[in-house]
């Protein structure tokens, strides 16, 4: 079989690209929010795109998700109650829910296509999803934040780049959001 010559490309900045090899297409929409693609690679599996910027591929997941999740809970002495603000893909719901000191675990993500999505093309990242723990909430997550004051032991950002719907993500809100409300907060 012929190697394919189709590349994604994602600029870090005027001096430095990611380039991984594209085997084709697996899904692609503009949701509400920002466009949505699913590559199959020919080195890291399936690839998560939102609006060209790489969000997880099915080989290398486990370095951000493992390290977002476990260093925070491990830290703390009791985390009974975690909420991640974005992480429509499930990689750190899944970690949280590792933790057997964790009775409830809240995914706040702004875009259901990518709660979708992940379900479907990356079934083993998403697998935590379905955890009875595990409540997803479909919505603004930094709204979510300031309607719920006090619930959370720990709260775990999992965003995209802060422009478009991750814009309000940006530290000075979600920390003045957050500020207060739990013991831990990790961007």
């Amino acid at each position: 079989m012929a190697q394919s010559n189709l590349w994604f490309t994602e600029l870090q900045n005027e001096n430095l690209s990611i380039g991984l090899r594209i085997e084709k297409t697996i899904h692609s929409e503009r949701t509400e929010f920002q466009q949505l693609d699913v590559y199959q690679t020919a080195q890291y599996g399936n690839l998560l795109v939102l609006d060209g910027c790489v969000m997880t591929t099915d080989k290398d997941e486990f370095v951000y998700h493992e390290m977002l999740a476990h260093v925070p809970l491990h830290t703390h002495p009791n985390p009974k109650s975690v909420l991640v603000v974005g992480g429509g893909d499930g990689g750190i719901i899944r970690e949280v829910i590792k933790h057997p000191s964790v009775e409830r675990a809240v995914l706040a993500e702004i875009d259901g296509r990518v709660i979708e999505a992940s379900k479907t093309y990356f079934p083993q990242i998403a697998a935590g999803l379905s955890d009875p723990r595990v409540d997803v909430q479909v919505g603004d997550g930094i709204r979510y934040v300031e309607e719920h004051p006090g619930e959370f032991d720990v709260i775990l950002i999992d965003s995209t780049d802060p422009v478009g719907p991750a814009g309000g993500l940006g530290l000075h809100r979600s920390g003045r959001a957050c500020g207060g409300l739990v013991q831990q907060v990790v961007l």
